[in-house]
């Protein structure tokens, strides 16, 4: 390992310094606040997270595990039905859905987005009023759209003009009406990742503005028998920091609600500016806090509306990843250590933990950037940039790219990412025929298993070449 030397870590021979943002930290065993859930907290080094020690927690449940800290979790909800009075809250199901949590959200007040029969299907166990929900997605089936609208749905976001054939001929059936919004696409560049901004013109999801189909769409829905056009709806992608892009987005989305009143005589109630609020999974990012999101979104659509000289729709916003994401930990036991010699005589640890991309692919699939922390022991070794990868045969299996740990990291160790609420369990897959990890919750120092850890039972079910 890397010695310390007497003018710090970055002196060392051969010490691999990372990325221009990851500084070294004055204590290798504190946690960054921001990064971690609201209960989180480090006593003698081992990471405590809703009142309970994860060591004990993996002594009960082994690893890798998914760790909800349930009130941050509903804190994180409040926050922002408060923040936003007025407006209706949807919160992601994409991002991370089980039951309970479904069962959460209705309890705290927020409205539900999903976007397969899966993810309806768990709001329908757990209770959740269809009347709260919106359904999303840029090619929904026959069957789907007749079961939403069976269930009477609160608002089926329209994709396409095939999606608008299917619900003429839905509810040209008796009994079959429709509650709907239009998904428009304002061009507006989204400053997050490629794969996650949804906003310009060359992507799947909704209908352009400029190209003037929003409009026909829009015609097209208020023309049909048993549909109920409740407004339009824009996204401008996810992982989003600041309210500028919003700003571009509401003004062209405004636009076409007074357009659609003037040339149609059709006067829309509500609208939808989407969100995909960011968080912070290092220090390089800088999230805002709901009540700030709501006071810039709210003075941007009250400037526009009173420029267009309309009154305000009844709006809407999804949060995205911003309630679960933080919320959630993920936490590995250490297999091995390795250390590599890199050109000029750099040298990068690499610490491989019992999960990877069959937990966690967002580091793969649009290299996104995790922190993580020694969370079993304190140490007194000197900090060394380690890269954290999983036990799959992929080069590209890395699950944080570059952190500080401490020198003595060793097999045995626990290591625990943060920020792993959103889109970790929700994409998890059985890559070399691995078993996905369980969420268990945690509330006043007790444990709770929302969703179980897959068996190999669990894998074999589907395979039809075993002997039943």
């Amino acid at each position: 390992m890397p010695t310390s030397h007497p003018s710090g870590w970055a002196h060392a021979d051969g010490a691999l310094r990372g990325p221009g943002w990851l500084r070294p930290p004055d204590d290798v065993n504190a946690l960054v606040p921001q990064l971690w859930s609201s209960t989180a907290h480090k006593t003698d080094g081992v990471l405590h997270v809703g009142g309970m020690a994860v060591a004990d927690l993996v002594a009960n449940h082994n690893t890798p595990a998914l760790v909800l800290d349930e009130d941050d979790f509903r804190t994180r909800a409040r926050a922002f039905r408060d923040a936003f009075a007025g407006w209706d809250v949807y919160y992601a199901g994409k991002a991370f859905l089980c039951v309970e949590v479904a069962r959460w959200i209705a309890e705290e007040g927020l409205c539900l987005d999903v976007c397969s029969d899966g993810e309806l299907t768990v709001a329908m166990h757990a209770g959740v009023e269809p009347s709260r929900i919106g359904y999303h997605g840029n090619n929904k089936a026959m069957v789907d759209l007749r079961r939403a609208v069976a269930l009477g749905v609160g608002r089926i976001i329209v994709d396409s003009f095939h999606e608008i054939e299917r619900l003429e001929s839905l509810t040209a059936e008796p009994g079959m009406r429709a509650r709907v919004m239009v998904r428009v696409t304002p061009g507006v560049e989204a400053h997050t990742h490629e794969y996650i901004a949804t906003a310009h013109e060359d992507q799947k999801f909704g209908f352009s503005i400029t190209s003037g189909d929003a409009l026909e769409a829009v015609r097209r829905l208020t023309a049909a028998p048993g549909i109920e056009l409740l407004g339009l709806h824009s996204h401008i992608g996810s992982q989003i920091f600041d309210t500028s892009g919003f700003e571009v987005a509401a003004r062209r989305v405004l636009a076409l609600h007074k357009a659609v009143s003037d040339e149609l005589g059709v006067v829309m109630p509500e609208m939808d500016l989407g969100g995909g609020f960011g968080i912070a999974y290092t220090t390089q990012d800088d999230p805002s806090d709901p009540a700030q999101l709501a006071t810039e979104m709210g003075k941007i659509v009250e400037q526009e509306c009173r420029s267009l000289g309309i009154d305000e729709p009844r709006l809407s916003i999804e949060p995205g990843r911003a309630i679960v994401g933080p919320s959630m930990c993920t936490v590995y036991t250490v297999g091995t250590v390795k250390e590599v010699i890199l050109d000029g005589g750099l040298r990068r640890t690499y610490v491989s933990v019992d999960g990877g991309m069959s937990d966690n692919v967002r580091t793969a699939l649009y290299d996104a950037d995790y922190s993580c922390t020694l969370a079993s022991r304190a140490s007194d070794a000197p900090p060394v940039v380690a890269r954290i990868v999983g036990k799959h045969c992929e080069a590209g299996d890395i699950v944080v790219k570059d952190e500080f740990l401490p020198a003595d990291v060793k097999p045995g160790d626990l290591v625990a990412v943060p920020g792993t609420g959103a889109y970790c369990r929700s994409m998890a897959s059985n890559y070399n025929h691995s078993l996905r990890p369980p969420v268990i919750a945690v509330r006043d120092g007790e444990p709770r298993v929302l969703v179980r850890r897959e068996t190999v039972a669990d894998l074999l079910t589907t395979d039809m070449g075993v002997v039943q």
